[in-house]
Formats: C-alpha cells, structure tokens, sequence
C-alpha cells in the first residue's frame, strides 16, 4: 500500500462516476481524484459499438440509447456545457429518436395490428376491453388509469417535481401510494384484459410491474405519458462518458481500468480501498458511483455496508433484468411488412424489435440495415434460458466450468476478417440458437414466411454482474424521497458516498446518475448543476 493519501477515490467510471471526478477537479478547490474502474471501459450501462458492415446506420446501442431532454434537465445542460467551445468532430450531437410510428406493427395473441387500429379500428383488437377502454391505445389506458389514482396529475402545466410530490402525498384506497405496487393499483382502476394490453404492447414487463407506485407513476408518466420526444445520439450515447472521462484526464485526473474493488475500510478517517490484483490505496474520500448488485458484490469486505442500516438503504432497491440483441442484414427486409422506422411489440417472446435508423435518425431502405432484434426485459426474459448462458453468473464463482452454448460468428468473423470489425462488438457474441429463434419469431410477428440470414450478431445481458440489472426500481413500503438523500452519506460524519441511476428519481436513465451525482457534489461543497424543484415531503 502507498504511503500517499488521494483526496477522492471513485469507484466506477460510469456516467455518475467520470462526471463527479470531473466536476470535482473543475470546480472548487485543488484535490487528488482518481477513478477505479473493475472493466476495461469507461461508460457503465452506456456501451456504444459499431456495426460491422452497416456504414448507413447509427452505432448499435447495447446499453441506454436515448434521453428526454424535456424532462431531463441535467443532461440536457451537461450537453450544452460539453459542447461548449469544441470543434466540430468533437461535439455531442443527437437526433429525434423514433419509437411509435402509425404504420408500426403490433402482433399481439396472433393477430397482426397497425398502432393506429387501437383507436381507429378498435374491433380488430384482441382483448375484451371495456366499453370505457374500447378504442384507446393501450398508453392513454394507463394515463387515463393513473388520473384516477392521482387527480390531476396528468395535467400538462405540471412539471416533473410537481407530480412526484403529489404522488408521493396520494393515497388510494386509504392507503399510501408507496405502500402499494403500481401493477396492484393499476388492476383497481383497469380491466385485467387492459392491463394485459398494456403490459403486451407497451413491450416492457418491469414498467407495469408491482413497483413501488408512488415512485412509478411520475417515472411512467415522464418515459409515455405525456408526449415524450426522445434524442438518440450521433455518435453514441458512450460518447457523453468518454467525453467526460477525457474532460477528466485533462484537468489532472488519474483513470486506472481493470481495477477490480473488492471491499473497504474506513479507519481514522481514511478509505483504506482493497482490490483484486492490485496494492490498497487511501483516500479521505471515497464514491462509490456504483448499482445495487456491484454493491452486493464488494459488501462481504466492506463492514460498513453490512452495518444493518446501511444494509437496509442499499436493499430499497431491486435491479431488473434487461438484454438487447442486434442483428444486420444485406438489405432492410422488413419495408414490405409496411414498416420502416421505430418498433414493432408482441406479447412473443422477442417482445421488442427496433428498426434502427442512420445517425441523423432516419430509416434505413436501400442495401445493408440492422434491428435491435429483440429488448427484452423482466420475467420474459426467462423464456431465453436455453438459449443462451446461465443469467446472472458474471464473476461468480459457480461460473468456472459452465459449458458456454454456441456462439453466432458473423460473415466477417467466418471468413477471418475479424480485423475489420469493431473489437468492442466481438466481445458480445450472441448465442447461435438463440439467434435462430429470434429470426423464427421476426418473420412471425411481420407476417413473413422468410427472413433473409444474420450477417452479424451483437447481444448485452445487463443482468450479469457486476450490473445485476439494466435498471433499478424502488421497493414498495420504501419512501424512496427519504432514502435517496440518506444513502448519499449513508454514515454522518464519514466521506463515504454513494451515487448512480439506483437511488435517484429518475432510475433507469442518465438523468437519475447525474441527479444523484450533483447532490453528492453538494455535499462536497460544490453547486449543483441544475436547482433542484419542489422539495420532497419528509
């Protein structure tokens, strides 16, 4: 161990991690800060890779893919201030993502839909909805159902912190909303027949799930509800990390990959951090900018976290399952289904299958042309378990000696031109059968009977570790308002801090890991980049 004493350790360089090292070496006084980070990447659950024989399209988003800067003020002004004063190539620069097209198909209990029959041809929808829910696409059902829950919420004059406090001070049927899931408050207010409609063509499971409701609603009412426009990155969404990670070096600030924590000290008021394969350092302050499940993974040698009441703040929340699986083609095959741009759902497995557009956002038609093949997330995922490796095993030791199934080796690879494709997209072999079950499913939901074959094959599983989950939602019971700001300095008196999208208000999005980041910096005596709004009940 080095007899020096750096001022900041970071653990992970993730957004919240590289953003507060460089704030805190941009702002305020002179520190030492340096940044550990157990992959060889910085970025987190941002990983951004080019697909190999694509040219027209936008980089294949493995990770998080867009932002909602109408609701999302930090990284909206994060942008602003990145691109401030830089050339051209270096700027961060977005296009309008799009999701819900008319022509999208919706293939749900064996029947092919359009988006735009759920209101203008309601009779052809297979679901025994109400005569109150007939004719409404299956968001408005939801929005519709939540007004009732919450009066007023859905009013458009509201801002994001305005509907976060009236969820977290409503009842419903006399009890609190934090008490309750928001999948059992939603079938008090909706047929089941809707709610399975909205569960099967909404194209996620864990949205509707029982999560905690008062922290559910405002979060769906931000991500559907209230018209959202989505930004999809240029470049990448990585790029937004990488940016920061350089900003980082360039004001004196030190990044060391492959740095695997496995635990920490507090003594005499130094971090004493240990690592895998590498001497202990010491720090007065410590951040680990870290998920739940990369928390679980260090808490057996960190005695703080295993105190109960520390315990208890990391457990409030439940990482979800989530994976994405790419796939490229010779020619966009999917334009005689009728569609071209944002994403099909089914209640199939596959789930969710995004035509993914060039960099200025725009649909693909002529020669070679890639899918977001499948999203999936939730329990559905579990319908993938023989196709591929065993969920969740990372770095876990029952790993060792597991038979890994067949991997897909695209064209280029097969031909040994391995060298010509992007590394970072070879290290994310998709399994072969699942891949061949996934182009069956495609040309079912397209009303297809053929599918031309893969040329190449990318595939992320976020429920590995050390991620556990490609988001985190808050427990129900849980006043997430009071933990949120408790689990930042989880102990009074240690500089010990915690931040990332887990224990933020805006989980599952960068905005929630620069939320968390900020009031941690505050903490540290450092102005937060954007007022926060109404402040929460306590």
């Amino acid at each position: 161990m080095s007899d020096s004493i750096l001022d900041v350790a970071i653990i992970g360089a993730g957004v919240s991690g590289v953003y507060s090292g460089w704030r805190l070496l941009t702002q305020g006084v002179s520190r030492t800060v340096t940044i550990f980070e157990a992959s060889d990447r910085v970025g987190g659950r941002l990983l951004s890779v080019t697909a190999p024989g694509v040219p027209a399209c936008a980089k294949a988003e493995l990770g998080g893919m867009r932002i909602l800067p109408a609701v999302q003020p930090r990284i909206k002004q994060l942008l602003e201030e990145l691109n401030q004063g830089v050339s051209p190539e270096q700027r961060i620069e977005t296009y309008d993502f799009p999701v819900d097209d008319p022509a999208n198909i919706a293939f749900l209990r064996g029947i092919h839909l359009r988006l735009e029959d759920f209101t203008s041809r309601p009779d052809r929808v297979p679901y025994h909805l109400s005569f109150l829910e007939h004719g409404q696409s299956p968001g408005n059902i939801v929005v519709n159902a939540i007004e009732q829950l919450v009066p007023g919420i859905t009013h458009t004059n509201l801002n994001e912190y305005q509907r976060r406090e009236m969820a977290r001070n409503a009842s419903f049927a006399g009890k609190p909303l934090y008490e309750q899931g928001f999948w059992q408050v939603l079938v008090r207010v909706i047929s089941g027949e809707a709610y399975h409609l909205a569960l099967d063509a909404g194209g996620y499971q864990s949205t509707l799930n029982n999560w905690n409701a008062a922290d559910a609603i405002p979060w769906y009412l931000s991500d559907f509800g209230i018209n959202p426009d989505y930004k999809g990155f240029k470049k990448g969404f990585q790029q937004v990390p990488l940016t920061l990670a350089q900003r980082f070096q360039e004001a004196g600030g030190e990044l060391k990959l492959n740095t695997h924590v496995t635990g920490f000290e507090w003594k005499d008021g130094v971090a004493e951090v240990h690592f895998k394969d590498a001497p202990s350092v010491r720090a007065r302050t410590l951040v680990l900018a870290m998920p739940r499940r990369a928390l679980d993974l260090i808490t057996g040698g960190s005695p703080m976290l295993q105190a109960p009441e520390v315990s208890q703040l990391v457990q409030s929340v439940t990482p979800q399952p989530l994976f994405k699986l790419f796939t490229t083609y010779t020619a966009p095959w999917w334009l005689p289904a009728g569609v071209e741009k944002g994403r099909t759902t089914t209640d199939l497995p596959v789930r969710q299958t995004y035509y993914w557009p060039d960099s200025s956002g725009q649909p693909v038609k002529n020669g070679s042309a890639m899918l977001m093949a499948s999203y999936d997330d939730g329990l559905n995922i579990g319908f993938w378990d023989s196709f591929r490796p065993k969920r969740g095993l990372g770095w876990r030791r029952e790993a060792q000696g597991i038979a890994r199934p067949e991997v897909f080796k695209g064209r280029r690879e097969r031909q040994g031109l391995a060298d010509e494709v992007d590394p970072e997209w070879l290290k994310h072999h998709a399994p072969q059968a699942m891949v061949a079950e996934v182009q069956r499913q495609l040309g079912v939901i397209h009303g297809l009977s053929y599918v031309p074959d893969v040329e190449e094959a990318a595939f992320m599983d976020w429920g590995d570790d050390p991620f556990g989950g490609g988001w985190n939602s808050w427990n129900i019971g849980v006043k997430s308002w009071e933990v949120s700001e408790r689990i930042i300095q989880p102990v009074d008196g240690v500089s010990v801090y915690i931040c990332g999208e887990a224990y933020s208000d805006a989980q599952g999005w960068v905005e929630g890991a620069l939320q968390t980041a900020d009031r941690m910096l505050l903490k540290l005596g450092l102005i937060p980049s954007v007022k926060e709004g109404l402040k929460s009940p306590h």
